[in-house]
């Protein structure tokens, strides 16, 4: 049927409703007098023109269409481009004049629905009816002749990223954006501006915009409050400089917390592609991270006021914003400052990560990255664990039976199925204790002793700390990588994993949850967002107490006599830890992954300290920079 088909008659009056194809009109009055029905099609055709945009196509007394026209575009300007409904009601005659009113619904920007009837009164001159434009606007009541509208948005504030106990994290903090009106700007301006703040190619986009004649602002740059405050006399003397200030949330440091939590910024083409129905041009979300992980809890919902021109203390319509809501994690600010500041002692470049977990609930209160800027891995890293793979794989050998205080040899070499295994260093411990073994991190004792080890021992020992669990949908990031520890295929696979190497592939995250799990006795899924809660079973799954009394008694000797004596008497009290040195060749090149996880009072961690070169250990690259971590969060 045709949009512009008369459908019915009704008691109502006459409604228009535009579309894509047209409108629908009805008609009750179709016994009504020829100068009714003429009062009611003028009416009809100036709701319709305006619900489609063109007031030009309707009858008017009083002006011409194109100034009605033009005055509607002035007056109407700043609700934007949405959509127009409009429906006549109450027409009412009496001689040549008559009255009716229009109810209009508009959506405005943000998507909201600004309603109001507009009464119109019309008038018959010679043979045709229109509408009489008086004193007053045509477009609403409370408008003047020649007033508009004033929109006025009110994004709201975004949620912001708690820490424990509801501390600051990313808080809503004042920031400046930086823009360039390019029907002011000039070139030199724009070269200007480039100097003054380290962005590049401005020059060309106000040229290109002069010659095309495009009006749109050109976004340069947004600054915090301190950076913003060291160049503010330059930028505001600049020609075609526009700054607006706005309220966004922000983490103590541009680097802090970064890659994990995120940044905030312009939506991209991409993310409106993706959804349209939530992201639109102009608007901001979340970049990364938690700030891009939960941008839908975290996202205000705008709010709107439109006043009329000549009378802005009175509001037409009125929406207010609501907030975004909170996102609350488990990170703990002196914790991830301590983790941060600990990476930033080495080498520029180095890849690397930190993660540290309350031991008392199992909660991630640091999990630090470098570099600072580019991938997560602290939570989402998947690495092979080298030697602190041997905690779970002690715990297995001695729910089997063996003594700590077992003699186990710990020669240089020892082969399986024809494959050598050798020690890190090449060393030889000869015949010393299991306890020394586990100290002194001796490959060959541990190879040999797994040797009857089931296909799944390996797989079962490291379950037992979590790792390979499935807890990682229950951190609250995406991506967070429990571990992956498959069943042995043979002998030679039983003894590389015994020893954190072949197939096993674990996390920062999953190494310091296995830490936590000695030092309290029983494995508690770890999370890192608390609040949405993200579910999960975190009832503590207990560990046989006097084998964890064991493996207390071979970390703190590691530490003490072994392979961790970096650690040693520093701040803080005792550290229970253990190395791991995973060694790997790819693509003809050679390196290892450093490693030390373990705990100090109630704070369990693992230091990652990626692609080193062969011939360094967990003992010298991951163990200092442990050190720095545990020292400076005991004297925060």
């Amino acid at each position: 049927m045709s949009a512009r088909t008369v459908l019915a008659t009704t008691s109502a009056g006459l409604l228009v409703a535009a579309g894509a194809g047209g409108y629908m009109l009805w008609n009750d009055h179709s016994k009504n007098s020829a100068a009714d029905t003429a009062a009611r099609d003028a009416a009809t055709t100036f709701a319709r023109a305006w619900a489609n945009r063109t007031p030009e196509k309707a009858r008017y007394v009083g002006t011409e269409p194109a100034a009605a026209a033009a005055n509607f575009r002035t007056t109407t300007a700043q609700l934007g481009n949405g959509n127009i409904r409009t429906s006549i009601a109450n027409v009412k005659r009496s001689g040549n004049t008559a009255t009716a009113d229009v109810n209009v619904a508009w959506t405005i920007p943000g998507g909201q629905t600004f309603t109001w009837l507009d009464p119109i009164a019309l008038e018959k001159t010679g043979d045709s009816w229109g509408v009489r434009v008086t004193d007053r606007s045509l477009w609403h009541p409370k408008l003047q002749a020649n007033d508009s509208f004033v929109v006025k948005l009110d994004g709201g504030l975004r949620g912001e990223i708690k820490g424990r106990d509801g501390a600051a994290i990313m808080s809503n903090q004042t920031v400046y954006d930086v823009l360039l009106d390019p029907t002011k700007a000039t070139p030199q301006s724009a070269a200007a501006l480039e100097r003054a703040t380290g962005v590049g190619g401005l020059r060309a986009k106000v040229i290109a915009a002069k010659a095309s004649r495009s009006q749109a602002t050109i976004s340069v740059v947004t600054y915090r409050e301190d950076d913003f405050s060291s160049r503010e006399a330059g930028l505001r003397g600049t020609a075609g400089v526009i700054i607006n200030e706005r309220k966004q949330p922000l983490a103590p440091t541009k680097t802090w917390g970064q890659p994990l939590l995120g940044g905030v910024g312009p939506v991209t083409a991409e993310m409106i592609k993706k959804d349209p129905s939530r992201y639109r041009e102009g608007m901001r979300a979340g970049t990364g991270g938690l700030q891009r992980q939960y941008d839908s809890v975290l996202q205000p919902k705008g709010g709107v006021q439109i006043t009329a021109k000549s009378q802005p203390g009175t509001v037409l319509f009125g929406a207010g914003a609501k907030n975004g809501t909170d996102v609350t994690t488990s990170l703990d600010a002196k914790a991830q400052t301590a983790a941060e500041r600990a990476l930033g002692t080495l080498p520029d470049g180095s890849v690397a990560a930190v993660v540290a977990i309350d031991v008392r609930t199992g909660n991630v209160i640091a999990a630090a990255n470098a570099p600072t800027y580019g991938l997560e891995r602290a939570i989402t890293g998947r690495y092979s664990p080298g030697s602190t793979m041997k905690i779970a794989t002690a715990y297995q050998l001695m729910m089997k039976g063996l003594n700590p205080d077992t003699k186990v040899p710990c020669p240089k070499e020892t082969k399986i199925d024809g494959l050598t295994f050798g020690n890190f260093e090449g060393e030889s411990l000869g015949d010393p204790t299991f306890r020394d073994d586990f100290a002194h991190s001796c490959n060959t004792s541990f190879v040999t002793a797994t040797k009857n080890f089931s296909p799944t021992d390996q797989q079962q020992a490291a379950a037992a700390f979590g790792i390979g669990g499935d807890w990682g949908k229950n951190v609250g990031f995406d991506g967070a990588y429990s571990g992956n520890v498959p069943a042995s295929n043979g002998a030679t696979d039983t003894a590389a994993m015994s020893i954190g190497q072949g197939r096993i592939q674990t996390s920062p995250l999953s190494l310091a949850s296995m830490a936590a799990a000695v030092a309290r006795g029983s494995f508690v899924p770890p999370v890192l967002v608390t609040n949405p809660n993200p579910g999960g079973d975190r009832t503590p799954k207990p560990l046989d107490a006097s084998l964890v009394n064991s493996l207390k008694q071979m970390m703190r000797q590691t530490v003490t006599g072994g392979t961790a004596t970096l650690v040693d008497g520093i701040p803080g009290g005792e550290v229970y830890a253990k190395t791991g040195t995973a060694e790997f060749a790819e693509g003809g090149k050679r390196g290892a992954n450093a490693w030390l996880a373990g705990w100090q009072g109630d704070v369990a961690f693992a230091v990652l300290v990626a692609d080193i070169p062969t011939g360094k250990s967990g003992g010298t690259v991951a163990a200092p920079v442990a050190r720095d971590f545990l020292s400076t969060l005991a004297r925060s």
